[in-house]
């Protein structure tokens, strides 16, 4: 078992505080197998056993409390009343109107409150009426390449290369690198992922959106983000892509489907910030996926592009540490990546390879035209440009990763 430090420490951080501990991401990236770790730290540091009570609704023995009453009396009737009580629920969005019993739990004083979902529309506008203020969302990625390293018996070099091709999954480093094992184990993931994309927006009509029915044109659109991973698209593009295909759809219904998978965590929409005017713009996005495994079973390994996959990487690594990420624009030139933290700016390139003259002055010359003083980096898998270049930072990408 796989010990995810980082989550395990947001989860004691908030420990007892009141507030509810929703922990989200995409299916079988650790969730659950987190939230027994944390019940396990519970019971090391004197928690009674009796104090904690577990519900995975996944399983079909729990299929009774997705009746939202029963569940509540369920959990009520468990309940200590002179001890504190430590309520999980996995994957509760499979219960119709858990807000109601969540809500119900959270004015009791004596009970502390973690959730896990594979789908942010369980943070919908309906919940967030219920919740407003009392909730802090804890949101879980596969393994870092950090992490990754640290469970794997390869040299850097070698494990990057194994992380580029399997990704982070958990699951997949424990497994044999049987490249046909592991492709049969992540289609499994994938197909799971859209079946569920297409449940829960048909759970959640009465949210007034739109359901989505045709799992060929999921597959079919997050075929082609996988392939454009790193460019920037417009739903009109990807429409007109579609219809040059032969497919007949409109522009609404590629926009629903893009949310479902969006909604999935399967996809990351990134919008494009203006570095001159300090405004985001909606128009362009680019769009990431979570795990580049998944991305290496959609598309075949020919179509595979080093620049992009790092890109990913990268992209997901900052959202690890904390940072809001966008990508930049600077009139005519574009930044990889402009990231925010306390009113603070960083702009990153990221780029296989620095040793050509032209690709140096291509990654260097959109950083250099920037006029404000805020920290610029270049990322690369070269070591031997690595070093300070007129303040700009040129650093090996597996050396940050492992920072």
């Amino acid at each position: 078992m796989i010990k995810r430090v980082d989550y395990l420490n947001s989860l004691e951080k908030w420990r007892d505080e009141k507030v509810i501990k929703i922990v989200t991401g995409m299916r079988r990236c650790g969730k659950s197998t987190l939230l027994l770790q944390f019940q396990n730290r519970l019971v090391e540091t004197g928690i009674e056993t009796t104090q904690i009570i577990s519900l995975n609704f996944e399983k079909l023995e729990y299929e009774d409390l997705q009746d939202y009453k029963k569940l509540y009396s369920y959990l009520k009737d468990r309940l200590i009343s002179d001890k504190k009580n430590y309520i999980f629920l996995d994957e509760v969005q499979r219960v119709k109107y858990f807000e109601k019993v969540v809500d119900s739990l959270y004015v009791m004083d004596n009970v502390d409150i973690y959730i896990t979902g594979s789908n942010s529309q369980m943070l919908s506008s309906e919940l967030a009426t219920f919740l407003s203020g009392r909730y802090v969302e804890i949101k879980m990625l596969p393994l870092s390449f950090k992490e990754f390293f640290s469970i794997c018996d390869l040299s850097i070099d070698d494990s990057f290369v194994e992380y580029m091709r399997y990704g982070g999954l958990p699951y997949v480093t424990t497994m044999e690198k049987d490249s046909d094992k592991v492709e049969m184990y992540l289609e499994g993931i994938y197909n799971t992922v859209l079946v569920k994309a297409i449940e829960d927006r048909q759970n959640r009509k009465n949210l007034g959106m739109r359901a989505i029915t045709d799992i060929s044109l999921l597959k079919s659109i997050s075929k082609y983000l996988s392939s454009v991973v790193g460019n920037m698209v417009t739903v009109k593009s990807i429409t007109n892509y579609l219809v040059s295909g032969g497919r007949k759809v409109s522009p609404n219904t590629v926009s629903d489907y893009i949310e479902a998978l969006c909604d999935s965590f399967i996809f990351y929409e990134v919008d494009r910030f203006d570095i001159v005017g300090k405004e985001l713009l909606k128009n362009n996005k680019k769009y990431y996926i979570v795990d580049l495994g998944l991305r290496n079973y959609i598309l075949p390994r020919k179509n595979y592009d080093l620049g992009f996959g790092l890109e990913n990487i990268v992209y997901f690594e900052l959202l690890r540490r904390g940072y809001r990420v966008n990508v930049g624009k600077l009139k005519d030139k574009e930044i990889d990546f402009v990231t925010r933290k306390n009113d603070e700016l960083h702009y990153i390139q990221v780029t296989a390879s620095m040793v050509d003259e032209n690709t140096f002055e291509r990654e260097m010359r959109p950083l250099r035209e920037i006029r404000d003083n805020y920290e610029k980096t270049v990322l690369t898998l070269d070591r031997f440009s690595v070093g300070n270049y007129d303040g700009i930072k040129v650093v090996n990408i597996v050396d940050w990763l492992l920072e």
